[in-house]
């Protein structure tokens, strides 16, 4: 931002320095629609946003608790970075109020801004504006971006609107990432799983198979990994692995020189006669030092560096056979409730040489968590419009590529739009959550669907995907009383009017996105009071040997299911009618509804 010159409300200048920094932002916009790490957002928000704005401190903080992290800071002196790196919430200063408040936070001059916080006298930097932003996510703020300005002069209203854009696309991109790194330890314990069943089942010898699945965990998801059995009504050590070779000896040393005490109520025997998990998040050294029974069992335990430790029962056929033990000599990795829940099901595998119907419904529950984890939670409608989506995963191991999302855009304008990212697995997972985010946030800025596609077949040219990715966007205006679609190779929605006619939208000529250089064509469809909007994807219609226009015909039979029922229920009907679980394939069905 240009420092101000001696006629601050200039209106060309403001407009000039206006546009620039709009420029700017929009760029910084790009980059966190594909920020892939953490780190590289923030060095986008405390770098290129900061800059694009004229900002000469940044901080990007998140909520940690009861506390606030700082985890990029721009701008001020190294001595005092240390002191603001963990704030409690309940210190009154700008990030910690706005992560409270979930409101964005302006003060224009060192005025204001001492009159805010006069608790805060270190903060005194001279004639300053300061912008601070929240990180909506989910409902809820997980953070905040804090700017501030050399001067005293105010933003425009506009720089602020598009503030507030990046910020919500700056939680987005946390939320992709957070979902990303979700989908790498669901798929690394989906590996492993997978592995451990294929050595189990490849001997009937439970000793060696046993043995196999010990050296698996090792060093992937434990440092130590011990099976022991129950045998004849005794605990027998059956398996030890290690992620140091040399230190196998100690740890079975451990075991035989120093039998555990059969009535401890802890360690392996209490854990097979009670058939509940133990979990030991910490071991410190005084609790070496209190279970040592002399000098040498301490040095022994003390060498090996145990620093969390979970057991686990081994079940099979309704009893329990044995216990699994990890051990880590990790301090930064420390076991919780659910590595407990992971080990068990390792357990499981491990003692009734697992079939493949089990893990099939274990890699399921994980694809339907990471998919739901990138799509919207809830679609709110407003007093002019009524929304509600039915998405049904299809229930295979890899999470599919549908996305949709709905949202107010102001003046009784509502913007729906669902896709389809052609694929399965993380990678569709990523793509469409990128896509999903990058829809939201050009349609915040302009939510013409010209602009929005245009913007989006940009994108995709830019990154140089090797996805197909269709969509089907829809500005709805009550106050026109029309919608304008724009298609980009997807299946045509279906309009039902308020006396129960059925109207499907033409196919559209334009191909996926990333796939024309030229604008798209659009529809312009009246649509009244009454009138509803069904959006899908085409796991609703598809079938097996069966042409594309059967389904659509089938699900024109079923949309006047909608008529007489609120629209959630309507879209669950129609849902329900057309579906074939069969067909392993997602479905998504979006439904928009005029109100008066």
């Amino acid at each position: 931002m240009a420092t101000p010159s001696a006629h601050p409300r200039d209106p060309a200048r403001i407009a000039a320095r206006v546009g620039e920094s709009l420029t700017r932002l929009a760029r910084v916009t790009s980059e966190l629609v594909t920020a892939d790490s953490v780190d590289a957002v923030v060095k986008i928000v405390t770098y290129h946003m900061a800059d694009a704005v004229g900002a000469t401190i940044a901080a990007l903080a998140l909520r940690e608790g009861e506390n606030a992290r700082i985890i990029g800071l721009r701008g001020i002196p190294a001595s005092e970075v240390a002191k603001w790196e963990l704030v409690p919430l309940t210190r009154s200063m700008s990030t910690t109020d706005v992560i409270r408040s979930g409101k964005r936070l302006v003060l224009v001059g060192a005025a204001a801004i001492a009159q805010a916080f006069p608790d805060l006298p270190e903060v005194d930097r001279g004639e300053r504006t300061v912008v601070t932003l929240p990180l909506r996510a989910g409902g809820r703020t997980i953070g905040a971006i804090h700017l501030s300005l050399p001067g005293a002069e105010p933003l425009d209203p506009t720089e602020l609107d598009f503030l507030d854009i990046m910020a919500d696309t700056c939680a987005q991109a946390f939320e992709r990432i957070e979902a990303s790194i979700v989908a790498r330890r669901q798929t690394a314990r989906l590996e492993f799983l997978a592995e451990a069943s294929i050595e189990l089942a490849s001997s009937l010898d439970l000793d060696v198979t046993i043995r196999r699945v010990a050296r698996l965990a090792v060093p992937t998801f434990a440092d130590w990994c011990a099976i022991d059995v129950i045998r004849d009504g005794r605990v027998h050590r059956l398996a030890v692995a290690h992620v140091d070779p040399r230190k196998v000896e100690l740890a079975v040393a451990l075991q035989e020189r120093w039998p555990p005490d059969p009535g401890s109520p802890s360690g392996a025997r209490a854990v097979a006669l009670s058939g509940q998990p133990e979990l030991i998040r910490q071991i410190t050294d005084e609790m070496l030092v209190a279970g040592a029974r002399d000098p040498e069992q301490l040095r022994i335990a003390r060498e090996l560096e145990l620093r969390s430790a979970l057991l686990v029962p081994l079940w099979v056929r309704g009893r329990v056979i044995g216990v699994l033990s990890w051990v880590s000599s990790d301090e930064d990795r420390l076991y919780d409730e659910d590595d407990v829940r992971f080990a068990e099901h390792v357990a499981r595998r491990a003692a009734t040489a697992i079939d493949n119907s089990e893990l099939y419904s274990q890699t399921r529950a994980a694809a339907e968590q990471l998919q739901r984890a990138v799509l919207p939670q809830t679609l709110a409608g407003d007093d002019s419009w009524e929304v509600s989506c039915d998405y049904r995963p299809s229930g295979r191991a890899e999470i599919g590529g549908d996305f949709y999302d709905a949202f107010t855009v102001g003046h009784g304008r509502h913007v729906a739009f669902i896709g389809d990212v052609m694929g399965r697995g993380v990678a569709a997972a990523a793509a469409m959550a990128e896509l999903r985010a990058a829809t939201r946030a050009f349609a915040s800025v302009d939510p013409d669907p010209a602009a929005v596609l245009g913007q989006l077949d940009r994108m995709v040219v830019a990154f140089g995907s090797e996805q197909l990715v269709t969509l089907v966007y829809v500005l709805a205006d009550a106050a026109a009383g029309h919608l304008l679609v724009g298609n980009a190779g997807h299946p045509p929605p279906f309009v039902l009017r308020r006396d129960r006619q059925v109207h499907r939208l033409p196919f559209t000529e334009g191909p996926p996105l990333g796939m024309q250089a030229d604008e798209r064509a659009l529809q312009t469809v009246p649509f009244d009071v009454g009138d509803s909007l069904l959006l899908f994807t085409d796991g609703l219609i598809e079938r097996r040997d069966e042409d594309i226009d059967a389904g659509l015909e089938r699900l024109a039979r079923a949309v006047p299911l909608m008529a007489d029922a609120s629209l959630p229920t309507g879209v669950n009907l129609v849902v329900e009618a057309v579906r074939d679980d069969t067909y392993d394939d997602d479905m998504a069905a979006l439904g928009l509804r005029r109100l008066a």
